[in-house]
């Protein structure tokens, strides 16, 4: 029997079904331009980070701090001029002038706990920049392969469009010449409706993920969205330290700068002392010479307990605080990564369960067309076993990228950026 232009039609789409879609091709030669998508992604992101500019700004001031501590007194030194005369009431001619150029000094200890804390800032706010990078790294992530997975559900739902209009067609000219009931005509228009409602609900869902994406980068996301390297799964065997870890690290050195902090407050329990040279002019009347004298004058504040307890207090308050929050963190970054490896693990057993269904979803539309061509099947049963093989072609699109996903998600959780 020759073949019709419907099962020629039909044919195809069997034919289509067994065919990948090559957007997320998972081999190495293929992770390159993924990682550097990626990864140009993430800088372009950060570069829009409302907060990169602050961080700027934050460490600029922490190294000024770095430079006050490394000064020779504590704060600016200071000077004063003043006059006395009796021209307004005597005039005699008494006239003094004094200078007095006065410096605070440094407390015992004092000077080191500063340095050590200026120094403590510093290394916390580079921290916390590779740390707010990471996070924006996890964003990112999510972002590109919520698109990726849109963009596969976009060009699915219009193939199946294509394949219900060219069926429509067949069944419409079969149904004129008495070949097939008006219920069949029916069925192939209600199979194009349904299937552009699914496209015009892609479409919609396609243009969120892609506003997501460029509200991060600035720029529309690249065509080749592949997936992160697996070579990088090796380090799921190991938790991260915070060395490695950008969330621990940020987390640790949060914790040493406000242990640092205590250590100021105990190094301050007063005011700074003043250390003053006075210099006097002066005469008596217009008859006498004028008459030079040097002094020196040192000035120590009281220590108040309240305010010393005061200030010792919070800051010991901040030290505890961010020590639980560094327990938290690794104990968040080791669940996040054990959840992270099983959910690679599910992923990659439904990925390989997927294209089983999709084989055997293949092979029974290979047989339905068969029978449909011959009379043997209606089209109510065609259009079934097609819907279940666009199904199980949907769900293992959707599982690559779940898969891709998978391995994002452990990298982000290990703090491995793109």
């Amino acid at each position: 029997m020759k073949l019709t232009a419907f099962r020629r039609q039909l044919l195809i789409c069997a034919a289509g079904l067994g065919i990948a879609l090559p957007a997320y091709a998972a081999d190495a030669a293929d992770a390159a331009p993924a990682r550097s998508g990626l990864a140009q992604a993430l800088e372009q992101a950060w570069r829009l980070h409302p907060q990169a500019a602050a961080l700027q700004g934050r460490e600029a001031e922490a190294r000024a701090a770095q430079d006050v501590a490394a000064g020779l007194t504590p704060e600016p030194g200071s000077l004063s001029i003043g006059s006395r005369s009796d021209r307004l009431y005597r005039n005699r001619g008494m006239q003094e002038y004094e200078v007095e150029l006065a410096a605070p000094l440094w407390l015992p200890g004092q000077k080191a706990a500063r340095e050590a804390e200026a120094a403590s800032r510093v290394d916390a706010i580079t921290a916390r920049r590779a740390a707010l990078r990471a996070e924006l790294a996890g964003e990112l992530r999510d972002a590109w392969w919520t698109l990726a997975a849109a963009r596969n559900a976009k060009l699915l739902a219009a193939r199946r469009l294509d394949t219900a209009r060219a069926l429509e067609a067949d069944v419409s000219r079969r149904y004129k010449v008495g070949e097939l009931s008006r219920i069949d005509a029916n069925l192939a228009q209600s199979e194009v409706h349904a299937a552009g409602a699914e496209l015009i609900e892609t479409e919609a869902t396609l243009l969120q993920a892609d506003q997501a994406l460029r509200t991060l980068t600035g720029t529309a996301a690249p065509q080749d969205m592949a997936e992160e390297a697996p070579k990088r799964l090796a380090q799921a065997g190991a938790l991260a330290t915070p060395e490695a870890h950008p969330l621990l690290a940020a987390a640790a050195a949060a914790a040493r700068s406000a242990r640092a902090r205590v250590t100021v407050a105990d190094e301050s329990r007063r005011a700074a002392p003043e250390l003053a040279l006075r210099m006097v002019r002066e005469r008596g009347d217009f008859a006498e010479p004028y008459a030079n004298t040097v002094g020196i004058q040192l000035k120590i504040p009281f220590s108040s307990s309240a305010q010393v307890r005061r200030e010792g207090s919070a800051a010991q308050a901040e030290a505890d605080q961010a020590d639980a929050e560094m327990l938290r963190a690794q104990t968040r970054v080791r669940l996040e990564t054990e959840r992270a490896q099983r959910a690679l693990d599910a992923a990659e057993r439904q990925l390989a369960m997927a294209q089983e269904r999709l084989a055997l979803s293949a092979e029974n539309l290979r047989l339905s067309e068969k029978a449909f061509s011959l009379g043997e099947s209606d089209l109510a049963t065609l259009l079934r076993i097609r819907a279940a093989a666009f199904d199980a072609e949907a769900f293992l699109d959707r599982q690559r990228v779940a898969r891709a996903a998978a391995i994002s998600r452990l990298n982000q959780a290990l703090g491995v950026l793109p």
